[in-house]
């Protein structure tokens, strides 16, 4: 079976990288690359979450030094994901992402921490119920970000608001959510309800059991659904200790990715093929379905923004074995044997 290459729209790092590190280097990030390709993955935005704006800043343009001066980077990152810091800072919805550096959204803001990339942000996640965050949106579609919801509380009524102006994804759907909620009022519900909205989800049964994302991806329906890593550091390499965004995080041996001593999640160990393999082997889709969950529909999200900015993915194909792991990986002119 053949595939375009998987893309993938939230990695926070790889293969023991943490692309939320300002010491970030052009081998390091050539290393977690290479690593994600072998997994069938052509493109990804590597996702910085919430910092002070000072320090996302120089995350930011640590990062874009970085895939500039590498040699994977050109091909296979069109561009960033910004995951904050126009969050909801509520017990519960903010997960990992530090409270004090969280604050309300700012078309300004967003200018300030973008200003000078040689590589844009192409994907913002906020939470549309923030006052101020209306505007913002529309602020970041008409700059060519495509803009998701993700740690919030919305309503009904803020994300029908959210998704007329603009916004067209539901970052990691069922995560980032305090525990009891509203049987029926609740920001998990009011998505589902909004048909204009694509979803993610980590499909690596820690983040959603099993039989939540069965449903998940039901209710969503399969053709507006994307899987997605939420990697970070811990992703492609051993149980330990690593470092996410200047926090230490912990890769247990049960595949889960925690603030050490809590049950706090802080993104995955997950690797994108292995979401493939996971949503087919539990029959929530078959092999093309899920391939394309990883491939086209995400690439569907992003194709305004790519538009926008002139930006065309090189052409990509893997070759997938019977049990859909990766065979061989082309790239452009670059083509690699997986296994």
């Amino acid at each position: 079976m053949h595939s375009t290459g998987l893309i993938d729209l939230q990695v926070n790092g790889y293969a023991g990288v943490d692309f939320n590190d300002t010491a970030l280097t052009a081998d390091a990030l050539d290393h977690a690359l290479e690593t994600m390709l072998r997994a069938g993955v052509t493109a990804c935005l590597p996702t910085l979450i919430t910092a002070a704006k000072a320090d996302l800043a120089n995350r930011l343009h640590a990062l874009d030094e970085a895939v500039a001066n590498s040699r994977l980077g050109p091909l296979m990152v069109p561009g960033f994901h910004l995951e904050g810091p126009f969050l909801n800072p509520a017990p519960g919805y903010a997960g990992c992402h530090p409270v004090p550096a969280i604050i309300p959204p700012e078309p300004a803001t967003l200018d300030r921490l973008t200003l000078g990339l040689r590589r844009p942000v192409l994907l913002l996640t906020l939470a549309p119920e923030r006052p101020g965050a209306l505007p913002l949106i529309r602020h970041a579609r008409a700059a060519g970000i495509a803009v998701a919801m993700g740690h919030t509380a919305a309503d009904t009524e803020a994300t029908e608001q959210a998704a007329r102006a603009g916004v067209t994804l539901s970052t990691h759907l069922g995560n980032a959510l305090p525990q009891p909620q509203p049987k029926f009022l609740n920001p998990l519900m009011a998505q589902l309800a909004e048909d204009a909205l694509y979803a993610s989800f980590i499909a690596d049964f820690i983040h959603i059991p099993p039989h939540a994302l069965k449903v998940l991806i039901r209710a969503r329906q399969p053709h507006r659904c994307i899987l997605v890593t939420d990697a970070t550091a811990a992703a492609a390499a051993p149980p330990g200790l690593y470092r996410f965004a200047g926090m230490d995080i912990e890769h247990a041996a049960d595949g889960s990715v925690r603030v050490p001593g809590t049950a706090t999640l802080a993104g995955s160990a997950l690797c994108l093929d292995q979401a493939v393999r996971n949503v087919t082997a539990a029959g929530f889709a078959d092999a093309r379905t899920a391939l394309a969950m990883a491939s086209q529909h995400p690439a569907a999200v992003l194709a305004t923004a790519l538009a926008h900015h002139g930006i065309r993915l090189p052409d990509s194909e893997v070759a997938w074995t019977g049990s859909l792991h990766p065979e061989t990986v082309t790239l452009g002119a670059l083509k690699i044997r997986a296994r």
